[in-house]
C-alpha cells in the first residue's frame, strides 16, 4: 500500500479575491464550504473531500501549495520520515485550516509546496461521504 491516497487540494494565491470567488462559483460552478478571513473553501458537487479547491487572499497570483491525502496515520508518519530524511526544505508541522488538521508542508526539487495530511478534519467533520 503506497503512503498517498489522493490528491486532496489546491491552493490557489489570487490578488483579486472577490472576482475569483464570483469565477468559481457563478461561472466554473463550484460549491462554497466554507470561507475564513483569507480564503475560500470550495468544492464540486461530488466531491466527498471539504474542500478541494482553496482560493487565498494574495498579494499575486500562483499556486500556494499543493495537498496530499495520506492512506492512515502511519502512512503520513512514513511518508513524513522519508521527506525528512531525502534532503528537500521542509517547512514542518502546521496545524492546518477549516478542511484538515495537521498536516506537513514541504518543497520538491523545483521549490512548489507540497503538504501531507491525515485523514481528520480541524473543523471535525472528517471526510465527507456525499455530495452536497
Amino acid at each position: 500500500m503506497g503512503n498517498i491516497a489522493h490528491l486532496g487540494h489546491v491552493e490557489i494565491y489570487t490578488d483579486r479575491f472577490d472576482e475569483s470567488l464570483d469565477f468559481f462559483t457563478r461561472v466554473y460552478g463550484l460549491k462554497l464550504s466554507g470561507q475564513d478571513e483569507t480564503s475560500a473553501y470550495l468544492r464540486a458537487w461530488d466531491d466527498y473531500e471539504f474542500h478541494s479547491l482553496k482560493l487565498t487572499r494574495h498579494h499575486t497570483t500562483g499556486v500556494g501549495h499543493i495537498g496530499y491525502r495520506a492512506a492512515s496515520a502511519q502512512a503520513l508518519a512514513d511518508q513524513v520520515a522519508m521527506i525528512e530524511a531525502s534532503g528537500f526544505k521542509t517547512h514542518g508541522w502546521v496545524e492546518g485550516d477549516l478542511g484538515h488538521g495537521r498536516a506537513f508542508r514541504f518543497e520538491d526539487p523545483f521549490g512548489h509546496v507540497f503538504k501531507s495530511i491525515g485523514t481528520q478534519s480541524a473543523t471535525g467533520r472528517g471526510m465527507l461521504t456525499a455530495p452536497r
